[in-house]
């Protein structure tokens, strides 16, 4: 996977929408890049879960994934706790994947979509 896209404030119908057109591209034998989407209820609650620090911890992981939290924490020069609270709260919202292997963001690119 190379791209995320998060959105705020949108309507379910948009997003089954999204899920519609994908699987009948794919019943036409198109290929094309998976696709990743993650739906956020509004602005205020993308932004609670995508802090600075939080971005910053998806850019170390990126660069070089992490065997434990704990190795993460020692690479951001952060606490171990609140390292492991952001790593929590980006792994619930599906920006981070926690493996046995241990910590990787699979994207590179991370878009947003605003709804007004």
């Amino acid at each position: 996977m190379s791209k995320l896209t998060l959105h705020s404030g949108e309507d379910i119908g948009k997003a089954a929408q999204r899920f519609i057109d994908a699987w009948e591209r794919g019943e036409r034998g198109e290929t094309f890049e998976p696709e990743t989407h993650v739906t956020f209820e509004s602005w205020a609650g993308l932004a609670a879960v995508l802090t600075p620090k939080r971005v910053e911890l998806l850019r170390v992981v990126h660069g070089q994934p992490a065997a434990s939290v704990a190795e993460l924490a020692r690479a951001l020069g952060r606490d171990y706790k609140r390292v492991r609270e952001d790593v929590e709260e980006l792994a619930a919202a599906g920006l981070i994947e926690r493996t046995a292997e241990g910590v990787r963001v699979d994207y590179n690119e991370i878009r947003t979509a605003i709804a007004l």
